[in-house]
């Protein structure tokens, strides 16, 4: 890995952490499309996993008991199932597809956010369990294969009457579930290897930093600005994965 590859995985995991702690995992896994420009995407997801699980611990313990045992009772049926999906595409096809389809998964999750689909959803009742196990499943899928489950899962979230300390702990409980069960499969796959250890452990160090950055400096940072950042950043990536997929 050159410097400045280092330097993008960094600022990923940091961007990661900040989004996981200020909005919920609502930055849609910028950090892995932004990496699969350097690494090959199986490594990429292999080095993320551990880290999330050091962002999970920190941000369960800043939310603890805050979450929300009803809507976890609907939306974690759903993501295990979604897991064991994205277990299967992850293991049957090669390299250039899983590019292609996080480089896809990081377009789509720009387009929304630069034309607000999520926000235009307007529903004349609470959405019910069905529409939770439905999410949660897409959830499960994107979280898997590009550790980006955190906007289909949002689109439930966002539509259920939750204050935001509830809504914030209910998504790190949940994703503090899913990627401690994503461990097995990425195992049985022969994901996790001596080097994908190494830069983990060398990009761990970030976890923590971005967490705090996402409790305390978001504060006083505008967020629209924030938001722009990464919107640019998860939507130049997905380009970029998705033509190097294609030539």
């Amino acid at each position: 890995m050159t410097a400045s590859a280092w330097v993008i995985c960094a600022i990923a995991v940091m961007l990661t952490g900040i989004s996981k702690a200020a909005f919920g995992g609502a930055l849609g896994g910028v950090g892995v499309p932004l990496m699969a420009m350097f690494l090959a995407p199986r490594l990429v997801v292999a080095v993320m996993l551990p880290i999330l699980c050091v962002m999970d611990f920190f941000g369960v313990k800043a939310y603890w008991k805050k979450w929300s045992w009803v809507e976890l009772k609907f939306i974690l049926p759903g993501g295990f199932v979604g897991m064991v999906l994205g277990a299967f595409v992850m293991g049957v096809f090669p390299d250039a597809y899983i590019k292609a389809l996080i480089g896809g998964i990081a377009v789509l999750f720009t387009l929304d956010r630069i034309f607000h689909v999520r926000q235009r959803l307007r529903w004349q009742q609470q959405p019910g369990a069905v529409f939770a196990s439905i999410c949660a499943t897409i959830s499960g899928v994107t979280s898997t294969v590009a550790h980006a489950g955190g906007p289909p899962i949002l689109v439930y979230l966002m539509a259920r009457p939750l204050v935001k300390e509830q809504f914030v702990a209910t998504t790190a409980v949940f994703f503090t579930v899913i990627n401690a069960g994503k461990m097995v499969p990425y195992f049985a796959l022969g994901f996790f290897t001596r080097e994908s250890m190494q830069i983990a452990a060398v990009l761990a160090i970030f976890a923590p930093v971005g967490v705090w950055l996402g409790l305390h400096v978001l504060r006083v940072i505008p967020e629209k600005y924030f938001f722009h950042l990464a919107t640019g950043l998860l939507g130049v990536s997905g380009i970029k994965l998705l033509s190097d997929a294609i030539l």
